[in-house]
């Protein structure tokens, strides 16, 4: 036990359940992917009795994204730098994981690892991202209500009323749901503001006012009601075949808490200043 509830599961584990799910999506189990997965999570007896045991020492880390700027043109690059790799380790700290920041020159990287170093073990399942490809795509944001002058977040709600009523949908939450912030992994724009109000981050370095950088998302299009923030190129995309128990709005498999987002924001004074992180 990690917490004293959860299974310290290795990203092996984690994968082969992942397969053992997705290969009998839509039938039984075999007896023998039953044995395995009770293997993988021993069923729990009561009364149940757990001692917490942290963890002590270094642990690889589990690689999150990679950005490269010629794909992402806003990415805040530090001079020399072209490659934006995001690593975490896969235990709460203390209620989210805690990320690494590395830039980089895709120039300088000629010895790629086949099998790169993993931890012996995580958390929780949802912290081991499903590897999925980028269709980086721009869109035009808005600042959240909540950023917002009272007499400016009137205006909205009172236009908001006709199109709200489209969507079956209350005026006060449907700029926010449809209108100002994207929802999913994005890079920039602007962050969105649920289990927590906006406040002013300076840089612990240099105080200079931190700017949104990243935000690893739960769901892609769990928040989007209106669905107007579904991707331009293929909307009604289907997922992978080996990924089918994953839903649509969950493609990398990552839960932050229960449901949140987990947002990173930079120094742009000097983006290799130590970053911050919050959940919303």
């Amino acid at each position: 036990m990690v917490d004293g509830v959860n299974p310290a599961l290795s990203p092996a584990e984690v994968r082969l359940e992942r397969q053992i799910r997705a290969a009998s999506h839509g039938r039984s189990l075999t007896p023998q992917e039953q044995e395995t997965l009770e293997r993988i999570r021993p069923p729990r007896k009561l009364p149940l009795k757990v001692a917490v045991q942290p963890h002590e020492g270094s642990i690889a880390m589990l690689p999150v994204a990679q950005l490269y700027a010629r794909d992402v043109p806003d990415l805040p690059a530090p001079e020399g730098a072209d490659l934006l790799q995001v690593l975490w380790c896969p235990f709460d700290h203390p209620i989210m994981p805690r990320t690494e920041l590395v830039w980089r020159s895709a120039a300088t990287i000629t010895d790629v690892l086949t099998t790169p170093p993993e931890p012996p073990a995580m958390q929780f399942d949802s912290y081991l991202p499903e590897p999925c490809l980028l269709h980086p795509e721009q869109v035009t944001e808005y600042p959240d209500h909540l950023e917002l002058s009272a007499e400016l977040r009137e205006q909205i709600r009172q236009w908001s009323v006709p199109q709200a009523a489209e969507e079956h949908m209350d005026p006060c939450v449907y700029y926010d749901c449809v209108l100002s912030s994207a929802p999913g992994w994005k890079v920039g724009g602007w962050p969105a503001w649920d289990s927590t109000d906006p406040s002013p981050q300076p840089c612990s370095e240099c105080g200079t006012g931190m700017e949104f950088l990243l935000t690893i998302a739960t769901f892609e299009e769990g928040d989007d009601a209106g669905r107007s923030w579904s991707p331009y190129e293929n909307p009604a995309a289907e997922p992978s075949p080996d990924l089918h128990h994953f839903a649509l709005e969950q493609p990398t498999a990552v839960q932050i808490g229960r449901g949140y987002r987990q947002q990173l924001s930079i120094c742009p004074a000097a983006p290799n200043h130590p970053h911050i992180e919050l959940m919303t």
